[in-house]
């Protein structure tokens, strides 16, 4: 599982999470287009993003600025079957299903 969070102040919430919370820096992904951290969350990774970064992840993923300021995404066997299963289930697509973007 991937929860990301797009902050207002990520210092703030890098903080809070990574240092007071004690969450575990697994990566920085940070750059001139936006700042992110993944944080070790047990069974999860917490993502924490900027607006910038979090602009960039959509323009890869959707194509376009569609997301709020929080991400979840699961690991499935079969992402194109999943998606119509879950359009059929009343999900609005917002991009096309594909291989993890992440590997």
């Amino acid at each position: 599982m991937r929860l990301a969070f797009t902050v207002q102040d990520f210092d703030q919430a890098l903080a809070f999470y990574r240092d007071a919370l004690g969450m575990e820096q697994l990566a920085d992904w940070s750059s001139e287009a936006g700042r992110v951290v993944a944080l070790d969350a047990g069974r999860a990774v917490l993502e924490l993003l900027d607006e910038l970064q979090a602009g960039v992840v959509d323009e890869i993923e959707a194509g376009r600025r569609v997301s709020g300021t929080v991400r979840f995404a699961l690991r499935v066997a079969d992402s194109e079957a999943m998606a119509r299963r879950l359009a059929e289930a009343g999900a609005v697509p917002v991009a096309a299903a594909g291989p993890d973007p992440v590997g």
